[in-house]
């Protein structure tokens, strides 16, 4: 399965995308922000098949984390996630380097569907 790394600043929920990626087998890295998402690829080298984030988190955003990503390790799929309107209209300019962006709240099921698409996404 897949290596995916996750950046969710709300704990409750880090946790349970966390433990729902767990149930399908990936291998789940949480961290709580951007920086430490960012710190963790560039330590692990890029090594994981998919980052998935928030947008809106203290310290740095998903979107320049995204950003980052995208710069620093080009064939990584990035997924966001977002609870707010303005935040998913500013990650449109980003289709190019951005799988999707997943609206909150949402299921297990729907993660777990949006991941799914995302690491296909990636493979191509």
């Amino acid at each position: 399965m897949a290596r995916i790394l996750i950046a969710e600043d709300e704990e409750p929920l880090r946790g349970l995308v966390a433990r729902a990626l767990n149930e399908d087998g990936h291998e789940v890295v949480a961290t709580a922000d951007g920086a430490a998402a960012l710190d963790t690829l560039q330590r692990e080298a890029g090594r994981f098949d998919l980052l998935l984030a928030d947008i809106k988190m203290p310290v740095m955003d998903g979107l320049a984390l995204a950003l980052a990503t995208a710069r620093d390790f080009p064939r990584l799929p990035i997924l966001l996630m977002t609870g707010f309107a303005d935040q998913r209209e500013r990650a449109s300019g980003l289709e190019a380097l951005v799988s999707d962006v997943i609206s909150k709240p949402f299921s297990v099921a729907e993660i777990k569907f949006a991941v799914a698409a995302a690491l296909a996404k990636g493979k191509k």
